[in-house]
Order: C-alpha cells, then structure tokens, then sequence
C-alpha cells in the first residue's frame, strides 16, 4: 500500500492532481535532452506536415542519407530534424527510421498532430514496429489523452517484452486513464526489467509523489539521479520533492546546479507559495526532456 501524508505535511502534499502538473514524466525515453523552444513557433510553418510519396523515377536510394548524417541529425534542434528527416520520409515513404525521427522532432515543436500522422504512417506499413509503437504512444501522452496511449504502448509491450520502455510508458498512460493499480503494476515492470535506467524509477517516483508517498519518491529518485541515464528533468524533480517536504534551502541548492537563477527564484516562489510561505504567481518550471 501506498503511504500517505502525515498530519504535519503540507496541504500542497495531499493534492495528487496538483502535484500531476509540475511532475512532468519521463516520455522521451530514448532521444537526447535538446531545447526545443527555440524554434516551436518557426517550426509551424517552415516544416510541413508529411507529404506523400515521391515519383519513383526521383530514386529515394539517391535521395537518402547515410548512417554519419543520420546519427548527425540526431543531434540537432527540432527544427532541424523536422527538417532533415520530413525530406527522408518524403524520399521513402517505407523508411521507417525517417518516420519516427519525424514524429519525435514535430512532438518536440509542439505539433502533436503532425507528428501522430507521421508515426502512423509508419505503422500502416510497419503495423508492428516498437519505435513507430511508442511514439504513437508518446504523442499522446505528450497532449494529455493518455487513455489512447495504451494501446500502443501494450503492443509494444508484446511485441518487445523485454524493453522497459513500453511498460514505463504504459504506466503514465494509465495513470492519465485514472487505472491506478494497473499503472503502479506497469511502473513496477519496468524499473524490474531495467533497474540500473533512472527513467523508470523516476516515473515510478513521480507516480508515487503524486498518491501521497513523497519519502518514497525521494529516495527512488535518489537512487534514479545516482545512475549513469539520469537527466536534469529527473534532477529538477527530485529538487521539488524535497522542496515539497519543507527542505526549501536544499532544494534551492539542487536546482541552482541545473537552471538559470531567475528561472531557480521563480520555481522557490511558486515552492514557497505551496508551503504557505508566500503567493504563487508562476508554476514550477519542470524542466523537460527535448526531442
């Protein structure tokens, strides 16, 4: 079972949907951190939506790039990688590499709709691929509609069911469709098929903060931020949480590690505000994952 709050834990402990919108979870499980603001409101318009498939007499062999320029385009801005991998889409349609890459940079601009064609589009010819699977999967947890993300999350469980990913993935999604024992269940899977990842324990952890269990949390995302896959996302988080435990001077330390000062003395103000020690005028900035 689950703990709960003691009598003396702040009010701001006892309200799981208010912690759910600043514990941001773990979805980008397998891209590198990139920022992605930069470039949201360019990327609407100077990156199209996926477009049908070329003439063939247009060569796609020709068109494709190489393993270098791919693994390059890894590491660019979304912007960028709309970009790139929106012209290997277009060059074959039956790639599909080039289809999540494009699904995961226009998730990462923002543009959920786009980016769940293009994983679809990948799955109409690949109905069984795990990559095109969780995209689709973390799409729609991206945009909050986690009860769609469960069925592509479970056939990517079935088809990979030695991959932590699918069942990290599963858990949020029905955390989202308010199934908690099922998503605990999966949380649970996960971080056992991969103990040594800290992304699995850290959504594990940010399921339990949000029932109550902040000592649990902590000490999960303790051990999560020790491991080799951790990130400033599941920094920032375990900084709330001991921010959320009345540990303000602690939690300000672990931030000023990652964040910008003023974006660090606005998350205190907001920290404060749910303490009872001042008015909150921002929400916490979680910082997340780019893709």
């Amino acid at each position: 079972m689950l703990g709960r709050p003691s009598g003396d834990m702040p009010s701001m402990c006892r309200k799981p949907a208010l912690l759910a919108t600043v514990l941001t979870p773990i979805l980008l499980l397998s891209v590198p951190a990139l920022a992605a603001d930069k470039g949201d409101k360019a990327g609407k318009t100077a990156v199209s939506a996926p477009v049908a498939a070329q003439p063939a007499a247009q060569s796609a062999a020709q068109r494709k790039a190489g393993a270098a320029e791919r693994a390059e385009a890894v590491r660019m801005d979304p912007l960028a990688r709309a970009a790139f991998w929106s012209g290997e889409f277009e060059a074959d349609p039956r790639d599909a590499e080039a289809g999540v890459g494009l699904s995961q940079a226009l998730r990462a601009l923002g543009r959920y709709d786009d980016a769940a064609a293009a994983a679809g589009r990948v799955l109409v010819s690949h109905p069984n691929n795990v990559e095109a699977l969780l995209e689709s999967a973390r799409v729609q947890l991206a945009r909050g509609e986690g009860f769609f993300a469960i069925e592509p999350a479970r056939t990517a469980a079935a088809a990979a069911p030695k991959d932590w990913r699918p069942q990290s993935l599963l858990g949020v999604a029905l955390e989202q469709s308010k199934r908690d024992d099922e998503a605990l269940a999966a949380h649970r899977q996960a971080v056992a098929l991969a103990p040594n990842e800290a992304a699995p324990a850290a959504n594990l952890a940010m399921y339990l903060a949000g029932h109550g269990d902040l000592a649990g949390a902590e000490t999960l995302l303790r051990k999560a931020v020790a491991m080799p896959s951790s990130t400033i996302q599941i920094r920032q988080n375990l900084a709330l949480i001991v921010g959320l435990q009345g540990r303000v001077d602690e939690a300000e330390r672990m931030a000023r590690q990652d964040l910008p000062p003023q974006m660090v003395d606005n998350n205190l103000a907001w920290l404060r505000a749910a303490l009872g020690q001042g008015s909150a005028t921002r929400t916490w900035g979680a910082v997340k994952a780019g893709g």
